[in-house]
């Protein structure tokens, strides 16, 4: 049972530590000149929700990690694992794009990356443990839809 509640602890804190490395590039940007100045659809939600929201997708990313992570091990729970870890690293590295670097070029790039990783990652988590898929879901589709906004700032910039 210890050892459980350390590979929780080590999950949510490999995921906090992305979120962190994400949200150093993120919080600058959102208030600088750049930011403001960037044409945005009108359907763009508000920014007092994305907090919130990524607070609930990141808890659940580490949950669904966790639970790969107590399946038997396997083949399917090794590729899982590592697609795990790809996107989450994705997931920080796109905030430097899209933020540090200022591109949202770049960063729609990383995205037709990051989403495919996520969509196999949910195929290999539902071999091991469906929970684990389904806990990410609404990730993948947030995602998705981001993929979208990014799109729609990239081309009105």
């Amino acid at each position: 049972m210890r050892s459980r509640l350390l590979a929780l602890a080590a999950f949510a804190g490999t995921t906090a530590a992305a979120a962190a490395i994400g949200g150093a590039a993120t919080g600058p940007a959102l208030r600088s000149f750049w930011y403001r100045r960037l044409n945005k659809p009108r359907w763009q939600p508000p920014s007092g929700a994305f907090g919130p929201v990524w607070t609930g997708l990141y808890a659940t990313i580490a949950l669904s990690g966790w639970r790969v992570w107590t399946a038997p091990p396997s083949r399917a729970r090794t590729r899982a694992l590592a697609l795990w870890g790809t996107q989450l690293g994705l997931n920080a590295a796109w905030s430097w794009l899209f933020f540090g670097a200022r591109s949202p070029r770049a960063a729609l790039v990383e995205l037709g990356v990051l989403v495919p990783s996520i969509a196999l990652y949910v195929r290999e988590a539902c071999r091991v443990a469906p929970s684990a898929a389904w806990l990410v879901a609404p990730y993948l589709g947030w995602t998705t839809f981001a993929t979208a906004l990014n799109a729609s700032i990239a081309a009105m910039n």
